[in-house]
């Protein structure tokens, strides 16, 4: 028998395995006790698992809703409440392990646990027996494919147009080996694009989908970089916008432009990205944006956003003492000589949006130097998983 420890970042149980190696399970909440399980990673030092029978079950323990839960959203078992507090408890330990300390958080959140992502990618299973197609997750932790008739995390729509996929692709008698994949993606209307990717094929190119965030309009391909949860996201970008105090505005990491251009298009905005298909989308938005913005307040001098394609470290000519630069990094966090300069060049505020709260406490320790916390938020954009958009403000000495 072995009794789990605590949540770790990734979301596993910690444990201790018999033999004196550490274990990271998946299905386990902190004070149960696993009786059996499967390994599904042995490394020298330490093994990750999966929970299959436990004794004296955490009062905070739920039945899922999907069978296939593990795959897609492993911490369906969890309360959702109990969820909200060992966020919390996360944002604050990954902070204090970096010598941080602050108090738990408030965490956001719309109260919408299921039924709220805006994207979903689906793998195909070919069942022999009947000699048909069905849509399917990977196993945790394997490549290989379990079938489903449900999932809860998605919208609706997502699932009924997959079905009818599968549905025309079974009336054809088509084979699964031949698809590597069907990606769906719906906006707030809930009309859906997106489809199948064929093996050994280019990848399709989809119609963009619309979809309106603070009363700003953007355009967005179903494959490409966008928010999946956006009623949270309006929430985080509600509460930058309050932060938004200079003239000056530095948008790094950009996107397709719905922080920058959401939270600051009254403002002297520049926004850097560095992938080409988002750049271009990002301009699509800013000119859309900007005419309809020109349009309904012609007695304003408003500025067109400048773009720029680069890598944000590369562009360090951009940061001014005036401003205030917003970051939203991908999960490696910022690079060196960028937090670097931002260190030498001190801008008023800098706000930190990331959804891996580990790399953000580690860059925003060095900028402690120059720097004060003055406001940390967290943010549920992904309920039912252990994944964590944090928020944090930071204002020059």
């Amino acid at each position: 028998m072995i009794k789990t420890e605590k949540i770790i970042p990734g979301g596993q149980a910690l444990a201790t395995l018999p033999d004196g190696k550490k274990a990271f399970f998946w299905n386990a909440l902190p004070g149960e006790i696993i009786i059996s399980y499967e390994i599904t990673k042995n490394k020298s030092h330490y093994s990750e698992a999966i929970a299959t029978e436990i004794q004296d079950e955490s009062p905070y323990r739920i039945a899922p809703k999907d069978a296939c839960y593990l795959s897609t959203s492993p911490w369906q078992i969890t309360d959702y409440n109990y969820e909200l507090q060992l966020k919390q408890e996360l944002v604050t330990e990954l902070f204090r392990e970096h010598g941080i300390i602050i108090n738990p958080p408030k965490i956001y959140t719309d109260g919408n646990d299921y039924f709220y992502r805006n994207k979903m990618e689906y793998a195909l299973y070919w069942d022999n027996q009947k000699s048909q197609i069905q849509l399917a997750f990977h196993a945790r932790g394997s490549h290989r494919k379990i079938p489903i008739t449900n999932s809860s995390i998605e919208r609706p729509e997502i699932f009924q147009a997959a079905t009818q996929i599968i549905k025309d692709l079974n009336d054809r008698h088509e084979e699964a080996r031949k698809y590597q994949t069907l990606l769906l993606r719906c906006n707030q209307k809930g009309e859906v694009a997106g489809g199948l990717y064929e093996n050994h094929q280019p990848h399709p190119i989809f119609s963009n989908l619309n979809d309106s965030i603070l009363g700003h309009k953007y355009s967005y391909s179903p494959n490409g970089f966008f928010q999946i949860n956006l009623p949270v996201y309006e929430m985080a970008l509600a509460e930058i916008k309050k932060h938004i105090t200079t003239n000056e505005v530095l948008d790094l990491y950009a996107g397709v432009g719905t922080i920058g251009f959401s939270v600051a298009s009254d403002r002297n905005l520049t926004l850097v990205e560095c992938d080409k298909y988002a750049f271009n989308e990002m301009v699509k938005n800013c000119k859309q944006n900007f005419s309809e913005q020109s349009q309904d307040n012609d007695t304003l001098q408003i500025k067109q956003p400048t773009t720029v394609l680069a890598k944000s470290e590369d562009v360090l000519n951009y940061i001014s003492h005036d401003q205030t630069v917003i970051l939203d990094p991908p999960r490696a966090g910022c690079d060196k000589k960028l937090i670097s300069h931002l260190l030498e060049v001190q801008p008023v505020k800098i706000i930190y949006l990331s959804c891996n709260p580990a790399t953000q406490a580690r860059d925003v320790k060095l900028l402690l130097e120059k720097y004060q916390i003055t406001e940390i938020k967290t943010f549920n954009f992904f309920p039912h998983t252990p994944h964590i958009e944090n928020l944090v403000i930071l204002s020059r000495h």
